[in-house]
């Protein structure tokens, strides 16, 4: 290679490498924002499982209610790539259900979905959120992707899977029917709550406001894991590059030490010519 082919391959890694500094920048600020809203969204979570708690603990016909439908699994993705196996793990997990081989399912995120292929399962495949204002987004089609579900099969059985926060746990979490998850617990009041709705119609709104809850929960999750694994890929692939042009920039010092050697060589042999020849 020549010292100008090498200048060119330096001058195009640098630029890669600024451009992936730049994603790494950008992957680090994204995880600041998520961080707070998660920080949010949780509490929100705690409040209405206590309520649940309080509430089955005095009408516990409502959480007997069996499972009916067909199982759905929802699988929440990356939209981009530059995240390691995060969407292979995804599948590995989905793999591991052997009794919901025939459950449909509904990918979010494109480069999850393009792993899925031709897969007679999939159902729906929804554009993903690469950044925390992307998210309302993507719900609102996932929620008109279960709608139609709902209007075509009736009652929802459905479970998420989904990366927890610091992506080294895919979560596979039950989301209808609701409250499953929920470890049952003594009453912590004397008397039921008082109630403005039916019990029925109290539970309902309630089961609603959770999966609005839950659905964005998961995805501030996901989203923030994803960051997470892009800024370690991302890192490792800035340390190969300093490397490698660390490596090119000495391998081009010691091109221009050659050639300078070659032309002070060429400067003395015609010195030498000259002195041997005073009169030419």
């Amino acid at each position: 290679m020549s010292r100008q082919q090498l200048e060119r391959h330096l001058r195009k890694l640098g630029e890669a490498r600024e451009i992936m500094d730049a994603m790494k920048s950008l992957a680090y600020m994204e995880t600041r924002r998520l961080a707070r809203r998660i920080e949010v969204q949780q509490a929100m979570m705690q409040s209405l499982e206590a309520a649940a708690t309080d509430f089955l603990a005095f009408y516990p016909q409502f959480l007997a209610l069996p499972a009916r439908g067909e199982p759905v699994h929802i699988l929440l993705g990356s939209e981009r790539g530059f995240c390691g196996n995060f969407n292979e793990r995804l599948l590995q997990a989905l793999e591991q259900r052997n009794d919901d081989k025939r459950a449909r399912l509904i990918a979010c995120g494109h480069k999850l979905c393009s792993r899925l292929g031709d897969d007679p399962r999939l159902y729906r495949a929804i554009d993903g959120a690469s950044v925390l204002d992307e998210v309302s987004g993507t719900l609102n089609r996932l929620t008109e992707a279960l709608t139609e579900l709902q209007r075509d099969g009736g009652t929802l059985n459905l479970t998420l899977f989904y990366h927890e926060t610091d992506g080294q746990e895919v979560r596979v979490r039950p989301l209808l029917p609701p409250f499953t998850a929920l470890a049952p617990g003594g009453k912590r009041y004397g008397c039921a709550p008082e109630l403005y709705l039916s019990p029925a119609q109290f539970f309902a709104e309630l089961v609603d406001h959770y999966l609005f809850a839950a659905l964005h929960q998961s995805a501030y999750s996901s989203l923030m894991a994803e960051n997470h694994q892009r800024l370690q890929h991302l890192d490792g692939a800035v340390r190969y590059l300093d490397e490698r042009l660390e490596a090119l920039a000495q391998k081009g010092r010691e091109i221009r030490q050659e050639e300078i050697t070659e032309e002070i060589e060429v400067i003395l042999l015609n010195a030498e010519a000259s002195a041997a020849n005073p009169g030419s």
